[in-house]
C-alpha cells in the first residue's frame, strides 16, 4: 500500500471519528494519526470515561471500520 492510499484511508477514518466523538480536537486526531490503538486514552481524556468503557467504544468503532 502506498503512502497516498494510507493518507486517504486516514482522512476517511478521521471523518468517521469526528462524527462519532465530536469533542475530539484536531490536535487529538493528529496525535492518533497512524496509531488508532491510542484511541482509548484519548477518549478517556476527552470524555472522562473509565478505561474499560473507552476501550469498548474504541474496539466497537474499529470493528465497524475494520481499521485495526
Amino acid at each position: 500500500m502506498n503512502q497516498d492510499t494510507v493518507k486517504g484511508d486516514w482522512m476517511q477514518l478521521k471523518g468517521k471519528i469526528k462524527q462519532r466523538w465530536a469533542k475530539l480536537t484536531d490536535d487529538d486526531l493528529q496525535l492518533l494519526e497512524g496509531r488508532l490503538e491510542e484511541l482509548t486514552g484519548v477518549l478517556q481524556k476527552r470524555y472522562g470515561l473509565a478505561r474499560d468503557a473507552a476501550d469498548r467504544q474504541a474496539r466497537e468503532f474499529c470493528d465497524e471500520c475494520s481499521c485495526l
